[in-house]
């Protein structure tokens, strides 16, 4: 691949439980502190289970008035991750070619809140009660469109949903309309806001949540040998995706180049991962080739790692196979066992984590791991983060209905 056509991340904006901006986000991983408390968005009580991961946005990047009347918390969060990665990035885009300037949001769910309460409004009022802006506010390319619309970028706009790797499929998406000449900078990440009663009940009732929930922070436990589900959480995360060529030109700072990605489908079952990770381990080898890098070049994977018995297995089975010999001696870590798991945004999360390993020099931890699954037999990073030398790592985002993607990224 010419230097003209490979891709760098220039722009990073995590919003999350556990830190809202680049700094704080990766202070927060480094001091493993858990985003996980008792649920205050909405009243709780009847639920059997009540802690998520919630987000708090500082002032200046909380929603108006208007905002609250006009959008989803969804796409509140969306935008507030975007202000940030565009801040970081330093990019003026009122100097840039906004045709050349594109979109990629991926989410999950979407307006969700809106839609439980207008479903709500209607079956308690009847449909002439139905907020005017309910359709508006609820599509799951809202928060899309809504950056476009912010920073007007008028290249291709999208809004990838695969469940819990929408994320990550929007830097895919975005990646790729860099690569195919369409856009010299994309706006790419991933959006939840799924702390609402209904989804929280949903999961609840399909058994996928931990039932931890005396000590809230205690809850999401990856690749431990007590897991018992994952803990729910909001948030979002947008990277700033440019052509190497349009970054050198601007001179701008370089986080780390997206050197690949891997895409693979179970093709199982609509919940449960293959029971071997078949899917996931193709998607493995698949961003290996693509980015070029032997199993022996990757140092660090930032593992989906929910927190289920079978994902974590499936996981681990995946990166052992595609990895081989050299799965024993990368360091692997699940950053949602302080998150939560973000599901459609989880993936971007979790790419800006990635990112900050390598530019930093420094694994984040899992924790809650006192006790490893001694069946995994992987280097799971506990408790602790750890001072390593990153050059290539990995970025794993799976998903119900079978969906799989990685994420490679490499030294600049």
């Amino acid at each position: 691949m010419m230097v003209s056509d490979r891709v760098v991340v220039t722009g990073l904006g995590p919003v999350t439980p556990i830190g809202v901006g680049a700094a704080d986000f990766h202070a927060a991983q480094l001091s493993g502190v858990s985003g996980v408390r008792r649920i205050s968005l909405f009243d709780a009580s009847r639920l059997d289970v009540d802690i998520a991961g919630e987000v708090d946005l500082p002032p200046e990047l909380a929603p108006t008035p208007r905002q609250l009347r006009a959008e989803d918390r969804c796409t509140h969060l969306a935008l507030a991750a975007a202000r940030l990665a565009v801040q970081d990035s330093g990019l003026d885009l009122t100097a840039e070619d906004p045709d050349r300037v594109g979109v990629a949001l991926g989410t999950a769910i979407g307006g969700i809140d809106t839609w439980e309460e207008n479903v709500r409004i209607n079956v308690e009022r009847g449909p002439g009660h139905i907020r005017a802006r309910f359709i508006p506010m609820a599509m799951v390319n809202s928060a899309a469109a809504r950056l476009s619309i912010e920073f007007g970028a008028r290249g291709p706009s999208l809004a990838p949903v695969a469940a819990c790797a929408s994320g990550a499929e929007a830097l895919v998406a975005g990646a790729q309309m860099i690569e195919s000449g369409e856009a010299d900078v994309v706006i790419a990440g991933g959006s939840e806001a799924p702390v609402v009663e209904t989804i929280v009940g949903g999961f609840t009732q399909m058994r996928a949540l931990s039932t931890r929930t005396e000590v809230p922070e205690r809850a999401s436990r990856p690749f431990a040998a007590g897991r018992d589900g994952f803990v729910i959480a909001e948030g979002a995360a947008v990277l700033i995706l440019e052509s190497a060529a349009h970054a050198a030109a601007r001179q701008a700072r370089v986080y780390a180049e997206f050197a690949g990605f891997g895409r693979a489908s179970d093709a199982f079952h609509v919940t449960m991962p293959h029971k071997e990770g078949a899917g996931a381990r193709r998607a493995v080898g698949a961003a290996l080739r693509s980015a070029g890098l032997a199993p022996e070049d990757v140092a660090y994977v930032n593992a989906h790692g929910t927190g289920t018995p079978f994902n974590d297995l499936a996981e681990t089975m995946a990166l052992r196979a595609a990895l081989g010999t050299a799965a024993e001696r990368v360091a692997v870590s699940a950053t949602k066992s302080m998150t939560g798991h973000g599901l459609g945004a989880a993936g971007a999360i979790e790419a800006v984590a990635t990112v900050q390993a390598i530019v930093n020099g420094v694994v984040p931890p899992t924790v809650n791991l006192e006790e490893p699954d001694p069946e995994l037999g992987l280097d799971l990073v506990p408790l602790k983060p750890r001072d390593m030398e990153v050059r290539a790592a990995l970025s794993n985002s799976f998903a119900f209905g079978g969906h799989n993607v990685v994420l490679a990224f490499r030294a600049w």
